[in-house]
């Protein structure tokens, strides 16, 4: 497949769980198809073809992840974005108010990176249950989790699971993620009973979905 000019491999997969042709860039900027049971595959492969525009577009976002961090680099934290800085007197370094140590072997990125996840454990944790005591329910366990595609989700035994990047989010969305996983406990759907959950307890819902839906893809 031809995507800016490079040829790009494309994999096709049928899955019998499949609704409806589905294209994803791999991490490698590879393109996998999936393709739903019955379904033509010709027809899967003139999707791909017009959702060019967005696969190129997700491959340059990838190769912009990829890169070497350096100062200046900006970097989302509690949702505000901060330019990265060295800490020359802390060997270290800073994230607006957020002091880094530098990692023994120098890369910005995982060291920076290890920190906020780290931070994100101890805070989220916290949160997660801080939250339902507040909506008098029960959790299980939390794990915070470096999650890929999934800001969240819980298991039918209680156990909420967080992406730690919602530390790079404003408090209001990283609420909001966590009272959906907590409302999936009563009702585990997405069902208007399940969307009525929700309103009662955080009445912001709508507009955390949609700072999500305009910047979740400059998280993940």
């Amino acid at each position: 497949m031809s995507v800016d000019g490079e040829s790009v491999e494309l994999t096709v997969v049928r899955h019998h769980l499949a609704r409806r042709y589905v294209v994803r860039v791999a991490d490698d900027g590879t393109i996998r198809l999936t393709v739903p049971r019955g379904a033509s595959i010709g027809g899967g492969l003139r999707f791909a073809e017009r959702q060019v525009a967005w696969i190129a577009r997700e491959r340059r976002r990838q190769r912009e992840r990829a890169a070497p961090w350096r100062p200046g680099h900006p970097v989302r934290f509690r949702g505000e974005i901060w330019p990265l800085e060295i800490d020359i007197s802390a060997r270290g370094f800073r994230l607006g108010p957020e002091l880094i140590t530098r990692g023994r072997t120098g890369e910005t990125r995982d060291a920076v990176q290890k920190h906020l996840r780290a931070l994100a454990t101890r805070e989220l944790t916290a949160r997660c249950f801080e939250l339902a005591r507040q909506v008098d329910l029960k959790v299980a366990r939390v794990s915070v989790r470096d999650q890929k595609s999934r800001w969240g989700a819980c298991s039918s035994r209680r156990v909420i699971t967080l992406n730690w990047r919602l530390i790079q989010m404003p408090p209001s969305v990283s609420d909001y993620v966590i009272f959906h996983e907590l409302m999936h406990i009563r009702q585990p759907n997405h069902s208007r009973r399940f969307w009525r959950e929700v309103d009662s307890v955080c009445a912001w819902w709508r507009d955390a979905e949609r700072w999500l839906r305009k910047h979740g893809k400059e998280i993940l």
